[in-house]
């Protein structure tokens, strides 16, 4: 059996240039992974099973049976395997659950078939995939270009700490799409947003959350019913720097240091909210 860990991720920044000719919009964004994450089990079987222990969660529409589908094309492999998954991302969160697992069973599968594939060859599988698998194949911290698959490695100077709120707003399938679809010209940047954190985290500057920027926000807060009255509260309980991850509803409040973080966590669960207190990663 091989255990793989999938991490959640937020975007720091993410910027939409423009809709490119191919349907997909050109974007800047600086991705960061954090320690939530989903748990993979992985074992040879007869046949190809799927089981995951988060209600709502379907093999068919995860990314994570395309993978199996899309290896055993790839490389002429017949056998099949096991998949167990421990989620814990939330499903249709915006933090990339879907993508890092899909990212995670493509180097499990390659190490449990022996198959034997080469960087270069899983990060094209991966841009095959999704948008932002080949980036969970790398992690950490990165700068993301083209639709999300063109990927550059950066470093984060230091640890942050952040909370996460999990809304309960209603959320349908084909979100992400829907959310780009919303946006037009005046939500589109050209990218210095992105650039400039980039070149403050290249100096090794200290981090501050000034910089951080999503694009989504102009949109999440109509979008998303009852979404601004979660941002309501948070801002009641002292939360600063509240944005929007990826595509949405979660939302996040980066906090200076661990205590303070887990003082903003603790004022979320006392208020019923489901809280998530991470660390970069």
């Amino acid at each position: 059996m091989i255990t793989m860990k999938a991490l959640a991720k937020i975007n720091l920044t993410l910027e939409v240039l423009r809709k490119r000719p191919d349907g997909f919009h050109e974007i800047r964004s600086v991705l960061q992974t954090i320690d939530l994450h989903d748990t993979l089990y992985i074992e040879e079987s007869r046949g190809v099973s799927y089981q995951c222990d988060m209600e709502g969660w379907s093999a068919e529409k995860s990314l994570v049976s395309k993978v199996v589908a899309l290896l055993r094309e790839e490389t002429g492999y017949k056998g099949g395997t096991e998949i167990k998954i421990e989620k814990r991302i939330p499903l249709m969160s915006g933090l990339g659950g879907d993508s890092s697992d899909a990212a995670a069973l493509l180097r499990g599968l390659n190490e449990l078939w022996n198959l034997d594939l080469s960087e270069e060859k899983l990060a094209e599988l991966a841009a095959g995939l999704g948008s932002d698998v080949p980036f969970f194949l790398r992690r950490g911290t990165a700068l993301a270009m083209g639709r999300g698959e063109i990927i550059s490695p950066l470093t984060l100077p230091e640890k942050l700490w952040l909370v996460l709120v999990v809304s309960d707003v209603p959320v349908e399938a084909g979100k992400t799409a829907k959310m780009y679809a919303a946006l037009n010209s005046p939500h589109y940047t050209d990218g210095a947003i992105t650039e400039t954190l980039v070149a403050s985290l290249k100096k090794g500057k200290a981090f501050t959350p000034l910089l951080l920027f999503n694009t989504f926000e102009n949109i999440a807060f109509e979008y998303f019913e009852g979404l601004a009255v979660y941002k309501e509260h948070l801002i009641k309980l002292g939360a600063p720097h509240i944005h929007v991850a990826g595509s949405g509803p979660t939302l996040f409040s980066v906090l200076g240091n661990k205590s303070k973080a887990q003082d903003l966590y603790k004022l979320c669960q006392d208020q019923g909210f489901k809280a998530i207190l991470a660390g970069t990663l």
